[in-house]
């Protein structure tokens, strides 16, 4: 895999909207690294690789951007080392868009003993317990350190339900944070930041969040605290919220979201970008997500079954091998079973948002999301019948 020619992309970041359909749009960001269409979907590489698959792989199921994550990174190898080896991009080889996470959703998530206050958060490593400090100017410096095409703000992340003043504080310091992070940053010629939107499930703090983060001019906005325990219809409702009070010409990143339905359901909102370790995770685990819905190979009923997960996908792995052959590899822990889910899963995902471009191109998204619902709906009642 090659370095694209430095005149093959802009030199700028830059974004476009190509067709609407109602609120639901198709475009494409540009940038030095390459064109990402949208809406995109963003593989999850928390730790320099997304796991089970080679980076050509990747590449070739249509994924324009992969993510990377500074929490992981900053602990091993370190971003300093990172950089000293040539930055992540030659690291993993990958030449391509790379969008890296600030850490301070894992910061809260994974760290023990950790001390927020205004000036960031210190924390021990859930990997051997060495005591760090990780404040917004040095997680855009680790993110500078890392080579990453878009570096998101340090936040911090409140898991729902919490009570108010609890998701007001967290929204108000992630502001503070938001503007230090842009002091930082500064100006990086075909690079960008994106800005957090916080706030919980509280409406007016949502909307006083995105309209602070409007007035900074970023290059882009992403929506964070969902998908961490509140129901499908918060998460959405949130987004209807929040969408209205941001530009249309910047792109819109709800991050860590989600499953395929959450993803038809966020694009017709209006979002343009998505990660989520489901598809890989969920491969690791036994699960496929297919044109006929969700399948779990650990189930007993696919141990004679000798046809494909998706006897039409272009993906080898969901073509070339039986349920039968990969309930075995499940059942046996086999590595090659987890690479072979994964591998189709990732495909899957990349193929949903395909076509969810152009049923947005074309007018009829709508269609195409009731078409696909239909279709997983019909597969589970033969499966059950």
């Amino acid at each position: 895999m090659s370095e694209p020619a430095p005149a093959a992309f802009p030199q700028n970041f830059t974004f476009r909207v190509d067709a609407t359909d109602g609120t639901a749009r198709t475009g494409a960001i540009s940038m030095p690294r390459g064109v990402i269409r949208t809406p995109a979907f963003m593989p999850v590489g928390t730790a320099a690789t997304v796991k089970a698959m080679y980076p050509g792989q990747v590449r070739d199921l249509g994924a324009d951007v992969v993510l990377g994550n500074t929490y992981h990174l900053m602990l091993r190898p370190g971003p300093e080392r990172m950089a000293r080896l040539g930055g992540l991009h030659h690291f993993m080889n990958w030449p391509h868009p790379i969008l890296t996470d600030s850490g301070g959703f894992q910061v809260m998530s994974l760290s023990a003993l950790r001390k927020l206050d205004e000036q960031g958060v210190t924390f021990r490593s859930h990997v051997d317990g060495s005591t760090h400090h990780m404040s917004p100017e040095r997680s855009i410096e680790i993110q500078g350190l890392l080579g990453s095409d878009i570096q998101m703000q340090l936040d911090e992340c409140v898991r729902l339900p919490a009570d108010h003043d609890t998701i007001e504080k967290a929204m108000r310091l992630s502001l503070r944070w938001a503007e230090r992070c842009r002091v930082q940053f500064g100006e990086q010629p075909g690079k960008a930041m994106f800005g957090i939107v916080q706030g919980g499930d509280v409406p007016a703090l949502r909307v006083e969040s995105a309209r602070a983060l409007v007035d900074l001019d970023l290059k882009g906005y992403a929506i964070g605290g969902l998908a961490v325990g509140e129901p499908q219809d918060v998460m959405l409702a949130m987004i209807e919220t929040v969408a209205p009070h941001l530009p249309q010409a910047k792109p819109r990143y709800l991050m860590g979201v989600g499953t395929p339905d959450d993803l038809m359901r966020s694009v017709a909102r209006g979002i343009d970008m998505f990660d989520c370790v489901m598809p890989t995770r969920a491969g690791r685990h036994g699960l496929a997500y297919t044109r006929h819905g969700r399948i779990n190979l650990r189930n007993a009923r696919h141990g004679e079954d000798t046809r494909p997960l998706d006897e039409a996908s272009s993906c080898p792995a969901a073509r070339d091998y039986s349920r039968a052959y990969l309930h075995h590899l499940v059942r046996t822990d086999e590595i090659l079973g987890m690479m072979l889910l994964t591998w189709n899963n990732l495909a899957y995902y990349q193929e949903l948002m395909a076509g969810m471009r152009a049923a947005i191109a074309a007018g009829r998204l709508a269609d195409f999301c009731d078409e696909t619902r239909d279709a997983w709906a019909k597969a589970e009642a033969e499966r059950n019948a």
